[in-house]
């Protein structure tokens, strides 16, 4: 681990925060640390064969609202650190919305791509196994994240059943919907931002048909683009780990999902419906109005935030602005709308999957996106009302916001000045 850990960097988020608040300084404390963090080693065989183990981790970062909840991501360069940053932001997010949880994150050290069907499988089992004393419906409730799925989530939820010899849905959420999945949550991510930028045009200044580049062309980009689109909106680029493609005039969609459903990437349409190969670096800088990050963290740093030409950047990853880029993209006048807020459609919708798999009925789509419109256009106008009135950024009023809900909750529990009284 670095001397200064990637939690420390997110921990600037809540010192930020607090500036603006009368919180208790027990809160603080309770907050700079994750709760518990487990690490285990993943054994599996191999389809040769051969026995390989992984490194895996689950975090759980402050339950005092509610049982802990987080994706588990598979990727090669995952750690400790980590997974316990993403938890903080986990934290954040659900207070946010209001949602009844905790941060939680989980990960295993592993290039998915490079594993068979059987092997992943055997991986996914293999966690749960794991951590199937951390994990709960009422303790800690794990979802998809990156390279990480539905079936994967079915998976890891049949092994748990198995485990505590029942069928206990509601302890994973992002399922497939033959086990207990919910409508809606495929696209939840993309949705919940989509309905934030659409309630807050006027006050963000955006009429008429907009340009939009999307950085990461999988699940979120995907359906942010198709959202957009379908609202009239042009998207003029769009990147993958392979590159970009750009049209000023807007890019074939259709063109661009048939190249992602058989596996290649948005690049392999260069030359074709007016598209135009891009160094996938020099997506932050293209000509538009709304720059939506889909990919993962710190990808518009303090080397590229100058940059950006966007007014606006709809944060759909984690933590795809550096702080050292925020506070140029604050100079420069751009409006971030910061991901505990942006990307919270995901999470929400996963709580609704819980509610669901608890009550034993389930929801129509059009319910599912009803009560995720109203939340988000709640918990966003909220955030801006804070913004405009403290004067500041509208990441700062997230946290803000998110804090004074988290420390009521721990104030409620006592503080020093209860005690001392």
């Amino acid at each position: 681990m670095s001397e200064v850990s990637l939690l420390d960097h997110a921990l600037v988020r809540l010192d930020e925060a607090a500036k603006h608040l009368n919180v208790d300084a027990d809160v603080i404390e309770k907050l700079k640390f994750a709760r518990e963090t487990t690490k285990a080693r993943l054994m599996i065989r191999m389809d040769d064969g051969s026995r390989k183990s992984f490194l895996a981790w689950r975090c759980r970062y402050d339950d005092t609202r509610g049982p802990t909840k987080g994706g588990i991501r598979f990727h090669p360069e995952s750690t400790a650190d980590e997974v316990e940053m993403l938890a903080f932001w986990m934290t954040f997010k659900c207070a946010v919305m209001n949602l009844p949880y905790g941060g939680g994150k989980g990960a295993v050290q592993v290039d998915p791509r490079k594993l068979s069907k059987a092997e992943l499988e055997r991986l996914s089992r293999a966690y749960i196994q794991a951590f199937a004393r951390i994990i709960g419906p009422d303790r800690d409730i794990p979802a998809p994240d990156v390279y990480t799925n539905s079936m994967i989530m079915g998976w890891m939820a049949d092994e748990y059943a198995q485990i505590v010899g029942q069928a206990s849905p509601g302890v994973i959420t992002g399922k497939p919907l033959a086990l207990g999945g919910s409508l809606g949550r495929g696209d939840a991510t993309a949705r919940g931002g989509f309905y934030l930028v659409r309630h807050l045009a006027e006050e963000l200044g955006l009429k008429g048909s907009l340009r939009i580049a999307v950085q990461g062309f999988g699940n979120a980009g995907q359906h942010i683009a198709r959202l957009l689109a379908s609202d009239g909106h042009k998207i003029v680029a769009v990147s993958d780990s392979e590159g970009a493609v750009r049209a000023a005039g807007g890019l074939d969609l259709d063109r661009l999902f048939v190249a992602k459903d058989a596996g290649r990437s948005v690049v392999t349409t260069a030359g074709q419906g007016g598209h135009e190969l891009l160094d996938g670096a020099a997506l932050v800088g293209v000509d538009c109005d709304i720059l939506v990050p889909s990919a993962l963290e710190n990808m518009i740093r303090i080397d590229n935030a100058d940059l950006v030409k966007a007014r606006i950047v709809l944060e759909l990853a984690n933590g795809p602005v550096t702080a050292e880029a925020d506070a140029i993209l604050e100079k420069k006048g751009v409006v971030v709308l910061p991901d505990i807020l942006a990307n919270a459609g995901g999470v929400t919708v996963s709580y609704f999957e819980w509610v669901q798999n608890r009550q034993g009925y389930y929801w129509p789509i059009e319910e599912i996106h009803e009560r995720l419109r109203t939340i988000m256009e709640r918990e966003g106008r909220a955030i801006w009302d804070v913004a405009k009135a403290k004067d500041v950024s509208v990441r700062t009023a997230a946290y803000v916001h998110a804090l004074a809900r988290l420390a009521e909750a721990i104030e409620a529990h006592g503080t020093q000045n209860y005690f001392a009284s």
